[in-house]
């Protein structure tokens, strides 16, 4: 446990989801007193039974035994008693998301837990936004509503900051502390003040911008890269795809070059954060008069990907003399991504609704994901045993422990598989020798 400067003691974090809650713990594992604010009651009762279902981890531990020692030792609990949190601490940090719907944002949640924050703001209070917003949002509409609602001003009653959130699911804990952290202030003050708050939790630098903007805008696109790549890989896939050579293979030529990082194509563009973060650019652009165009075709050519899959999928089954109508079709995998729990917007629960809408009859396990599906089974032989196909859709560690001969023993003779994951990388020949059809993305 780090020694931690009295002024930032004592910590209120708004929202305990996959960013908020391993925040929470990463300033109490620091010494800090630490109040994890959420409004979903359920939520706030498991986290302090010592329940979590998120797939992180720090220096050996799991992130359910750092939940359970910080929460034995006092400096971590769960509340969703936002009023006395505030009032008992002068740190305030906001991980509250947008949620995007129908490809607009929805400020309401945001707005919400500000109001309530400025209603029960102090003198030298220090609010820092970590949420993903559009460009603009902390300065144009948050802070006019803590001034309002606190009867005070930013920067001179109380401190105010922007700091992007740049963890990637499963890494959290390590990404807070070792990836370098970018902040801006209202004024100097803040920016300054934020920065030494951040440096409890973050060995790496932190970066003070000239803007809050500056970095509110640098979240979005570091987002957005991410689409635009993922998009321009898959296109890459359709190619090697009528070449027929293994797209897995080829980035993995390409990307011995140092300055080539091609990502790995996937069965689609899931979670909070990548779908989502042109929705946040838009807005503004249409605002500003400018044009997005490559990043719309972008989003648009991610957001088709699940159909693309059904339709790889349907013309195997049909070399195969089966019809996608009626098929049994096992799906491995249901997170939004590899080793996750994760499954909002997730691309494989949105193949699986275009499966079920064409007639299929579909039998999913994840051991991961703890989320009800009418369509959810509890073991892996329970979903391939009879299936006309198989769709690997995400990997989770049980998958990738799956001994291939075994695996085989369970199938059917003529089964399809699609693995979208490359989960079975070099054991087509022993698939195909059993005659069943075998192909990656």
């Amino acid at each position: 446990m780090d020694r931690v400067d009295e002024r930032f003691k004592r910590v209120a974090v708004f929202g305990q989801g996959f960013v908020g809650l391993p925040l929470s713990l990463s300033f109490a594992m620091r010494g800090c007193d630490v109040y994890g604010v959420d409004v979903v009651e359920s939520l706030v009762v498991e986290i302090n039974k010592g329940i979590t279902h998120h797939k992180e981890g720090f220096e050996g531990r799991s992130i359910q035994e750092i939940l359970k020692e910080q929460l034995e030792v006092g400096r971590f609990r769960a509340t969703s008693d936002a009023v006395g949190a505030i009032k008992n601490c002068n740190n305030i940090v906001v991980t509250v998301g947008i949620p995007i719907r129908d490809g607009k944002h929805d400020l309401t949640d945001l707005i919400e837990c500000c109001t309530l924050i400025g209603r029960n703001l102090k003198r030298e209070d220090l609010v820092v936004i970590r949420s993903t917003v559009i460009p603009g949002t902390t300065e144009d509409i948050l802070l006019p509503i803590l001034e309002k609602e606190s009867g005070m001003r930013a920067g001179v009653d109380f401190y105010l900051a922007y700091s992007s959130e740049r963890i990637a699911e499963g890494k959290a804990f390590e990404e807070f502390a070792y990836m370098p952290t970018v902040v801006a202030g209202i004024n100097e003050a803040s920016a300054e003040l934020a920065k030494e708050l951040l440096e409890v939790v973050c060995k790496a630098d932190v970066h003070i911008a000239s803007s809050m903007k500056v970095v509110e805008t640098a979240k979005v696109f570091e987002n957005v890269q991410r689409d635009v790549n993922i998009a321009m890989v898959q296109e890459f896939a359709r190619f090697t795809e009528a070449l027929g050579i293994n797209i897995f293979e080829v980035i993995k030529v390409a990307n011995t070059h140092k300055r080539v990082n091609l990502l790995t194509p996937g069965p689609g563009v899931g979670g909070y954060c990548i779908p989502n973060a042109y929705h946040y650019l838009e807005p503004k652009a249409k605002d500003l008069d400018v044009q997005l165009d490559i990043l719309k075709l972008a989003r648009e050519k991610n957001a088709n990907l699940p159909v693309v899959m059904v339709n790889i999928f349907e013309k195997l089954l049909n070399r195969s003399f089966k019809s996608l109508e009626n098929a049994k079709v096992a799906v491995l995998g249901i997170a939004m991504k590899d080793y996750s729990n994760d499954d909002r917007i997730s691309p494989p629960i949105e193949i699986i609704k275009i499966l079920r809408n064409r007639g299929a009859q579909v039998l999913a396990y994840d051991p991961a994901v703890v989320t009800e599906y009418n369509f959810k089974v509890g073991t892996l032989e329970e979903a391939v045993n009879g299936a006309d196909g198989i769709m690997v859709l995400a990997r989770q560690k049980e998958f990738d422990e799956i001994d291939v001969e075994d695996f085989i023993k369970m199938l059917n003779k003529n089964t399809v598989i699609f693995d979208a994951k490359n989960l079975f990388e070099g054991k087509k020949d022993l698939f195909e020798e059993k005659g069943i059809l075998y192909r990656t993305i």
